[in-house]
């Protein structure tokens, strides 16, 4: 009795080690991936906190809770399964679907700039009144539209998390994908809640006794708008880098290697000059003049269509 009480607990004991050498390699391998992804990450927390510009602080925290459960609907019950079953049954689409996400990306950051250049060249000031507060969209309204823009950011981060483990199995492949999800939905919207009320704390240590906490206070509130200023700034170079990047990669592996070798060489001749970091620099600048290229290219193309929609529709309406 002593003796099968004993082996069974050894059989507990291996099972459990063996749980959690898989749950290990499962946490390596999301983070990882994670890692492939941070630059869609940047910009997915670029990009949110205008969602709830001009709320009432009040509302701020619980759209961002609702914004942050459709990403976690939007990766685990949405992508996860179309990816897999992709994986499984086409995996040869992986590749050009993410040259679109990367194009798209590349399309956003070029636009982005043009629509910066354009306002200055005209001598237009970005307007200070907030987002919200210059359209009738309801709330609602605005959640499903982040939750839409989400979506696309969140297929690129699993389909890139995916491509990296495409020689693992399904299971291996699937708890990659969840524990991924759920990290970068708490990372993104934990960081996008810290950001959108930290003029709050700022303004609530304004009104402390101490004139150091009041003066550290003044100060948070001042800068927290150039703060997000400046990631918004880096959210567009992260997406033209990353869409870049992918975009790069994947002519390479369709057959077309002439700008991935010529950004392969800029970084050998980079690494050589002063080590790994130049190597990397030299990588992402030439990722990001080559997608500040494709989206610009993308940029004309979307205006010109968008141009010539409206006069079809005179014509038809005459």
């Amino acid at each position: 009795m002593a003796g099968g009480l004993a082996a069974l607990l050894d059989d507990v004991a291996a099972i459990t080690r063996a749980a959690s050498a898989s749950l290990d390699d499962v946490t390596t391998m999301a983070g990882k991936t994670s890692l492939k992804a941070a630059g869609v990450v940047v910009d997915d927390t670029a990009v949110t906190p205008q969602y709830v510009q001009g709320v009432k602080p009040a509302r701020e925290l619980p759209m961002i809770w609702r914004i942050a459960k459709g990403s976690v609907v939007n990766k685990i019950i949405i992508i996860l399964p179309i990816a897999l079953l992709l994986s499984a049954f086409a995996p040869w689409a992986l590749t050009p679907i993410l040259m679109l996400g990367g194009s798209y990306l590349c399309f956003e950051g070029a636009e982005k700039i043009w629509h910066s250049i354009h306002k200055r060249m005209k001598g237009e000031e970005h307007s200070t009144t907030p987002k919200s507060h210059e359209s009738p969209k309801s709330e609602d309204q605005l959640v499903r539209s982040a939750i839409t823009t989400d979506l696309i950011l969140s297929a690129e981060i699993m389909v890139i998390s995916l491509n990296g483990v495409a020689d693992q199995t399904v299971w291996m492949q699937a708890a990659v994908l969840f524990v991924v999800g759920i990290a970068i939905t708490a990372l993104v919207y934990g960081v996008v809640a810290v950001l959108v009320k930290m003029d709050d704390v700022g303004l609530a240590l304004a009104k402390r006794d101490s004139a150091g906490i009041k003066k550290f206070g003044r100060g948070l509130v001042k800068a927290m708008p150039v703060i997000l200023q400046i990631i918004s700034v880096v959210g567009v170079f992260a997406m033209l880098w990353v869409g870049g990047h992918i975009v790069v990669v994947g002519t390479d592996e369709l057959g077309w290697g002439l700008p991935y070798h010529l950004i392969h060489g800029l970084e050998t001749w980079a690494q050589g000059m002063g080590g790994s970091v130049l190597g990397w620099i030299g990588n992402t600048s030439g990722s990001l003049v080559f997608g500040l290229a494709w989206g610009a290219i993308i940029t004309v193309i979307v205006s010109l269509i968008t141009k010539m929609i409206p006069k079809k529709t005179n014509k038809s309406v005459n």
